[in-house]
């Protein structure tokens, strides 16, 4: 099991920029599918990006296509989440997690390894 804690979280006004970060533990980086999640107060957890073992693959929700860009560095044993033009409907708590099946498009549930996440408030 991979340990894996997120920071850079904060707040910010529409339009802005946040980079989170995700430094793991325990484990390589490299030999994992890297997700970034969040959960809004009131809904389920959701999608946000991934990527694959090399950093060659990502994969995106439509909703934050073209705004976020994941990144890793395998050698740093740790996973970005750049985010632009922050709205409002961002704000959420938001985990990275990780998984072995070399799937970037797997979904939330084959993802075993989480952090406790970091909390984005984008204000209008």
């Amino acid at each position: 099991q991979v340990q894996l804690v997120e920071s850079g979280g904060g707040l910010v006004q529409a339009g802005g920029s946040l980079r989170l970060s995700c430094v793991a533990s325990g484990g390589s980086l490299g030999e994992y599918v890297v997700g970034w999640f969040r959960q809004a107060p009131g809904k389920e957890r959701e999608f946000v990006a991934a990527i694959n073992w090399s950093g060659s693959r990502t994969y995106y929700a439509n909703s934050v296509k073209g705004r976020f860009t994941i990144s890793k560095d395998n050698a740093r044993n740790t996973a970005w989440l750049q985010m632009n033009t922050l709205k409002p409907e961002d704000t959420a708590v938001y985990y990275c997690a990780a998984q072995d099946t070399g799937i970037v498009e797997a979904g939330l549930d084959v993802y075993d390894n989480w952090g406790r996440g970091t909390q984005v408030t984008v204000s209008s």
